[in-house]
């Protein structure tokens, strides 16, 4: 299917010319129909010489329904702009045409309707002389009656022509710019849109707002449908959704697959940035929302919404001053999660770094302006991340594609400053506490700024280690000075000798030194008075096994060279660590 939206002036035939075509009334309100004019958006579909399906969205011309209009062509990429042939060129056909511009619509075809009522000339050369300065550029015109029916077969030719030259629909996510909500005796809440990317199946969850919401069923071209590709219209049946939780504006997303923006940064195709009203109304797919305009360069804008959109980068929008009945121009989204301008010089900074944005999302772009980010937080922004399955990507992205920790993604360059820092601030760390064994890593993760303790984690290489909670530089951690005094103190001295608290002290080693030195595995604590160096425990094991099994406690005492002073809490440190069992006879083995 391709969707097609009418535009032009009030009056001028648009619905007449799609009920001529279609023969389905697009005026769905007896208050329509009892006016002769559209109030709201009118659906109809047909099918072309080609065999191809066209529907048509038929918004209001009279310039009190503007908003109903942009809520109609928001969505769709191709518009049929209807001229009356005895009317000629009108505000609302300049209206509807600086909408279309501004929403950056390119492709269209001119219709003159009434040529029965004057000769169609005069019109199509003004009209495509106006169209022509625009995003639609040169168009082709064809001059029809919906009274008569002179030149429909024509405008049917056309029609396909024109879908013949319309792009692919976009695979990615979908997001349905709710344009009408309705109830269905027996069957609930239903709301229609423009499926321009993606594909709905019965079943889907997606998100609604906060909420997740269940396609109950799908209805496109007035067909039952188990799945609608993109582009379609389609209707989608909602399981247990109220009707007054919707409203047109809403959207039906994928979950996880946009960012609901409060904040957003643009550039601004159409009045000068100076002159635009500091408020203004943001039209996007069928959403309208009040926002407050922040000039910051010479195109380029900050927009605070009055309340947030699922909006990604690349986004086409559009800017109306509603007080002036006036198209300001359109906008593109270069930024969905701006940073803040508070510091003085700020906006001048970012309208400088603004300027070199192409509103294409790249993941290496993204990367360089903001350091660290997630991976998801990238996708609901826009970005392609690589999968086996993905687009080729640029070198650049390529290099800056795999997660450098669970899903986080890191610009290259920093990264690597960050593991240069690491090193400097673990180092300083030991020269601070000297007695501590390494730096705690969350205190770590405060120093180099880090969102998660897993970046601090991932950053860590040899020598340096994470150990305990702690990240320690070397094979222990531990002071150059503390490996000094501990190895003194049982310099000379056997491997199960322990020596006293005073002669430890005697040397330097006192309680604090004496913890610290356990804490980096330098000493071994077997009681609060009896330490021995790191390894006995290894080296007890590989003695006792020598044994014939099972031994005495003296048969331990003399392998090892010890007193019971040292041998008998070894001995129950064995037990415990399950190194050695022990006997009902006091008499122990090797092993459980």
């Amino acid at each position: 299917m391709h969707v097609i939206a009418t535009a032009g002036h009030v009056d001028h035939g648009k619905s007449t010319l799609v009920r001529a075509l279609t023969g389905m009334e697009p005026d769905r309100w007896a208050e329509e129909r009892r006016r002769g004019m559209t109030i709201d958006l009118g659906f109809a579909w047909m099918g072309l010489p080609s065999g191809e399906t066209v529907a048509f969205v038929d918004v209001p011309g009279h310039e009190r329904f503007v908003p109903n209009m942009l809520a109609g062509v928001g969505p769709v990429p191709a518009a049929m702009i209807v001229v009356a042939a005895d009317e000629g060129w009108m505000p609302q056909s300049a209206e509807h045409l600086a909408a279309l511009h501004a929403l950056d619509v390119r492709h269209g075809l001119l219709v003159v309707t009434r040529s029965d009522l004057a000769e169609p000339e005069t019109a199509i050369e003004l009209a495509r002389s106006e169209i022509a300065g625009t995003s639609l550029g040169d168009v082709e015109a064809v001059a029809v009656s919906g009274v008569t029916g002179a030149g429909l077969d024509d405008l049917r030719a056309a029609l396909d022509r024109l879908t013949g030259r319309l792009p692919a629909a976009e695979p990615g996510p979908v997001r349905l710019w709710i344009d009408r909500v309705f109830t269905v005796k027996g069957a609930g809440t239903v709301v229609t849109g423009t499926l321009g990317a993606g594909r709905l199946r019965t079943g889907d969850e997606l998100t609604l707002g906060d909420s997740t919401v269940r396609v109950r069923g799908l209805q496109s071209m007035g067909q039952q449908r188990d799945e609608v590709t993109a582009v379609a219209r389609v209707a989608v049946n909602l399981r247990g959704t109220p009707r007054d939780d919707l409203r047109r504006g809403d959207a039906l997303l994928t979950p996880g697959r946009f960012r609901f923006a409060g904040l957003v940064d643009v550039r601004v195709h159409g009045d000068p940035v100076a002159d635009l009203p500091a408020q203004a109304t943001l039209h996007v797919g069928s959403a309208a929302v009040p926002v407050h305009i922040r000039p910051l360069g010479t195109d380029t804008a900050r927009l605070r919404l009055s309340h947030p959109l699922p909006l990604r980068i690349g986004d086409r929008a559009l800017l109306r001053d509603p007080g002036r009945h006036h198209v300001a121009g359109g906008v593109t989204i270069l930024d969905v999660a701006p940073p803040g301008l508070k510091r003085r010089g700020a906006a001048a900074a970012r309208a400088a770094q603004l300027t070199s944005m192409d509103a294409h999302p790249s993941l290496r772009s993204e990367l360089s302006r903001r350091l660290l980010i997630k991976g998801a937080d990238l996708a609901a922004m826009g970005v392609l991340l690589p999968t086996p399955s993905s687009e080729p990507m640029s070198p650049a992205d390529a290099a800056a594609g795999q997660p450098v920790a669970g899903d986080w993604y890191a610009d290259p360059d920093h990264w690597s400053a960050l593991g240069g820092r690491l090193g400097e601030e673990v180092a300083a760390y030991a020269r601070e506490h000297p007695l501590e064994a390494g730096m705690p890593v969350e205190a770590l993760r405060h120093r180099l700024g880090l969102p998660d303790r897993i970046l601090v984690t991932a950053l860590v290489r040899p020598p340096v280690v994470v150990r305990n909670g702690r990240v320690v530089a070397g094979p222990t951690g531990a002071p150059d000075e503390l490996v000094g005094l501990v190895g003194k103190a049982f310099d000379g001295l056997g491997a199960f000798a322990a020596p006293e608290s005073y002669d430890l002290a005697a040397l330097g080693l006192g309680a604090r030194q004496v913890a610290a030195a356990e804490r980096t595995g330098l000493l071994l604590r077997l009681t609060p008075q009896v330490v021995l160096r790191a390894g006995a425990v290894e080296e007890a094991v590989r003695l006792l096994a020598a044994l014939p099994q099972p031994f005495t406690l003296s048969e331990a005492r003399q392998a090892l060279g010890t007193t019971r002073r040292v041998a008998v809490p070894l001995l129950e440190l064995l037990d415990r660590k399950g190194h050695t069992r022990r006997l009902p006879d006091d008499r122990r083995t090797i092993g459980s």
